[in-house]
């Protein structure tokens, strides 16, 4: 692996599924515990959700919107169909105010030019011939896209792009030799911190695959890349898959991730329950730092307040990690009581992919600025978590609690007709919401 980098970045939005409330269609039965002391009060003060029409624009119309649909938002807020983009994924605004959509089953990067009024945007294709194209990072005039097997820079101008070049190959993929053609997580999230470094998430090859800890390049991890180009190096071990990847307003590097599927229960090793599985592990929210370890695939953040007890109430902030009884039952691969705890986490399965900030003011109606988490929903919970968008309110230095903004994607029966992937603030104060289920961009904005 090399890494050619040119100097002079200093910050990024990227990202690359969460949770819904207690009582929500989907959503756990289990009692969910405030946040301790200090921490609750990073909750936005805010009203109740309401049902609120989900409005297609002219051309946008097509299924699943050629029916009435209905989300839960904030009252007052509406909600519009603003593209119809396949695919849609991860999301970045560029310098001229246009929203770039990545399309990794395209291979393309779709931009979006704002129209007047109620008018759907213009879209057309910006660059293609990729491979897996995912993560979306700007510095400057300065585009990165994160391929499943590179990360390359352009140089952006009035609606186009000239100049690729690799600034970091030999990422792993399902080409790598060594793989076999099987990776899980191939997709890549990137970010550029305000140190000037670029920042990309390495997924791992499946559920467990402890070898990838030593692998080189090491899998579930992320990379950093130094400003100014040089070797890449571990930022941070044990990231099962971070898709989830943006710096915070103080400059903070933070990832969502995808966390372990159909773990054994400790009260009964060898027995995958789904009970157990239902709720365990929790879905991290984590601040990296350099070195830090999030545990993966030997350890796992637990939401249980009463450990060992059935139907223990769920906790989210502030949470430990546990062995993995299927992987490190005796402790000796890696000593989880050692690790940092989760700063915040959403419930188990939730899927979180695209991860941005809002910056002040924030959204506004008691939101404030926070980070916005698209949430895809889970494949292998009964009943099924629903997606979602999520807000997190920052304050102070740190993030409060998954609260729920968005809603509404998944009827009773576990059926979706959306899967929300990642959202961000534009320019104009509004929230854009990818959805590669329904093919879609909303736009959400107060009324």
């Amino acid at each position: 692996m090399r890494a050619v980098m040119a100097g002079g970045l200093t910050f990024a939005l990227a990202a690359c599924s969460a949770d819904e409330p207690v009582g929500a269609a989907g959503g756990a039965l289990r009692a969910t515990v405030a946040p301790s002391s200090g921490v609750g009060s990073v909750s936005a003060s805010v009203p109740a959700l309401v049902g609120t029409a989900v409005r297609p624009l002219d051309g946008t119309g097509s299924a699943p919107f050629d029916r009435e649909r209905q989300v839960q938002a904030p009252p007052g807020w509406t909600v519009s169909v603003w593209a119809r983009v396949a695919g849609a994924r991860l999301l970045a605004w560029t310098p001229d105010k246009r929203l770039l959509v990545s399309r990794p089953k395209s291979g393309d990067v779709v931009e979006l030019v704002p129209g007047q009024g109620d008018a759907a945007p213009s879209q057309r294709t910006l660059v293609d011939g990729l491979n897996q194209p995912h993560g979306l990072a700007f510095q400057g005039d300065t585009l990165f896209v994160a391929e499943s097997d590179q990360v390359d820079s352009f140089e952006y101008a009035d609606g186009a792009v000239a100049g690729k070049r690799v600034v970091l190959d030999g990422l792993p993929d399902a080409k790598s030799p060594e793989l076999g053609g099987a990776y899980a997580h191939a997709l890549k999230s990137v970010a550029v911190g305000q140190d000037g470094a670029l920042y990309v998430s390495v997924g791992s090859t499946g559920n467990i695959s402890a070898a990838d800890r030593d692998a080189d390049p090491e899998r579930a991890s992320i990379l950093r890349v130094p400003a100014g180009g040089g070797a890449a190096s571990v930022f941070a071990h044990g990231v099962r898959n971070g898709t989830g990847l943006a710096v915070d307003p103080d400059g903070g590097v933070w990832t969502a991730v995808n966390g372990r599927d159909n773990m054994e229960d400790p009260a009964d090793p060898g027995e995958v329950s789904q009970t157990y599985v239902n709720d365990h592990p929790l879905e991290p929210l984590a601040r990296l730092a350099q070195g830090r370890d999030l545990g993966w695939p030997y350890c796992n953040p637990d939401p249980d307040l009463k450990p060992g007890e059935k139907d223990s109430p769920l906790s989210y902030t502030q949470r430990p990690l546990v062995r993995d009884v299927q992987t490190n039952a005796d402790g000796s691969k890696l000593d989880c009581a050692a690790l940092a705890p989760i700063e915040q986490g959403m419930g188990a399965h939730s899927a979180p992919l695209g991860l941005s900030f809002a910056t002040a003011p924030g959204l506004g109606d008691g939101y404030g600025p926070g980070a916005l988490v698209g949430v895809h929903g889970s494949w292998n919970r009964k009943p099924p978590r629903a997606p979602e968008v999520s807000f997190f309110a920052w304050r102070d230095g740190t993030l409060g609690p998954q609260q729920t903004l968005i809603t509404g994607f998944q009827g009773e029966d576990g059926s979706r007709w959306g899967r929300p992937v990642m959202a961000v603030q534009g320019p104009d104060g509004a929230l854009y919401v990818s959805d590669d289920y329904a093919g879609a961009v909303y736009r959400v904005s107060r009324a």
